[in-house]
């Protein structure tokens, strides 16, 4: 995929899987979208209100892996492979999923390993996780070993292995969470009965979620009787969340492979998740002209839409039309503000122009995202570069500092936060806040 899409879709994980006999590389990628992501916040958000959890605390990633599976780690991190999102078929069934896995983190079912992976960045954590998932298969058939990240083993091939009575105990919390927020658990037993389908395919140790979640016929016995007994069970998906779950899927089928896109969505279809996918396909073509001729077309029947300024932005930035791709951006940020991944699209696309103006813009525009985006490496990265070209190379240098941590590189956080201190006013925020990077990774080097 181009450069830029990796800044607003993929992020590739490089893990190295040590295994008997020698060592394998594995790549793993993980999606941040600000439309996805939103859209699964909406789906999700009701159950972590349900159950006591602030929504703000949780992040939600998805990991490019067309297996099924979903998981929690490195504090309230949720994760949930685009196989899963791929092969749902309502809204309904991914709220079933993450339900249960809120029923793990209220149960208390974290807590090994969590130490050490609560302060790792993100990629990180899918590489530890994921790492260690295909270790322990490795494991099971014979060949010893464990996931290896950056030079260091992880002993982490059980940190996601519940038990059966785990498992039982977040299912029915999952169940009090859906009662709660008057919505079905069929959406759960589906994904149950697909699980069980895919297990007698391929075997338990071909589908990560059930190395991880031991699923039992009891268990599906368990969410049947509720399903036939609770008085939310025909209750239906909005018909809103039907559509951005349409979106959803048209967006990562075509943003992942276009050719399927192309099949899936005829010219015939003329909904607007297949003029999406149909657009996305072309810019990953690339035909660019048929492209922008789409997704005009969803902008003029949906101007108040974000993410199809958004999608024209990075359509046009991609293409080489930096100047023409503000616009874009800059609407997209004026109909959802408080997006924090539009703001740094946007500032990137400001950086690349050059214009002393639009960088104090794009200043503007990082500085606000980082309060909610604070272990974004491409946010600090960004905002490193702009105060660079504004001159102020105290503060560029506390946020390349600030990136470092992100990222999980601690001995260059440590070095870039001693450069800072030097520059910065004694007693000034960004002179406490590199001390206090400073003070950190000593600890923990």
């Amino acid at each position: 995929m181009p450069s830029r899409l990796l800044r607003s879709l993929l992020v590739a994980v490089a893990v190295l899987i040590a295994v008997a006999g020698g060592a394998r590389a594995q790549s793993i990628n993980y999606i941040r979208d600000a439309e996805i992501e939103s859209t699964l916040r909406t789906f999700y958000n009701p159950i972590f209100k349900a159950a006591g959890l602030d929504p703000n605390a949780i992040h939600v990633y998805v990991v490019n892996d067309p297996q099924l599976n979903s998981f929690v780690a490195g504090g309230q991190n949720v994760f949930i492979n685009t196989g899963t999102i791929m092969r749902s078929e309502t809204p309904n069934q991914l709220v079933g999923i993450v339900a249960h896995e809120t029923g793990h983190i209220v149960g208390g079912h974290l807590i090994k390993g969590e130490e050490a992976m609560h302060d790792a960045s993100i990629e990180s954590i899918i590489g530890m996780v994921v790492g260690a998932g295909v270790a322990a298969l490795g494991h099971n058939s014979g060949a010893g070993g464990a996931a290896v990240l950056s030079g260091e083993s992880v002993g982490l091939r059980s940190y996601l292995a519940f038990s059966v009575a785990q498992e039982g105990t977040a299912d029915r919390a999952a169940l009090t969470f859906l009662d709660r927020t008057h919505q079905s658990a069929r959406g759960l037993l589906q994904f149950f009965e697909i699980l069980q389908q895919d297990e007698v395919l391929a075997g338990i140790k071909e589908v990560p979620y059930l190395r991880t979640h031991p699923l039992t016929q009891e268990r599906v016995e368990v969410m049947r009787n509720h399903v036939e007994h609770s008085p939310y069970s025909d209750v239906p998906d909005p018909p809103e969340w039907i559509e951005l779950h349409k979106r959803m899927k048209a967006k990562l089928i075509a943003f992942l492979n276009p050719d399927e896109a192309f099949r899936k969505y005829p010219d015939s279809d003329t909904s607007i998740a297949a003029r999406y996918a149909r657009a996305i396909a072309y810019y990953r073509v690339p035909e660019l002209k048929k492209a922008l001729g789409l997704i005009d077309g969803l902008i003029a029947d949906e101007p108040k839409n974000p993410y199809f300024h958004e999608l024209k932005g990075q359509m046009l930035f991609e293409n080489g039309h930096v100047q023409e791709a503000v616009a874009p951006y800059q609407a997209a940020v004026r109909l959802a503000p408080d997006v924090a991944l539009l703001r740094v699209e946007l500032a990137q696309v400001e950086i690349e122009t050059n214009d002393p103006g639009l960088n104090r813009d794009a200043l503007t525009h990082l500085r606000s995202a980082i309060t909610y985006e604070n272990r974004n490496p491409d946010a600090w990265r960004f905002l490193a570069i702009a105060y660079g070209r504004a001159g102020d190379i105290p503060n560029s240098t506390l946020a390349l500092a600030e990136q470092a941590m992100a990222e999980g590189d601690r001995q260059m956080a440590h070095e870039q936060a001693a450069r800072a201190i030097r520059t910065l006013p004694a007693g000034s925020p960004g002179r406490l806040r590199a001390e206090d990077i400073e003070l950190e990774t000593q600890h923990k080097e």
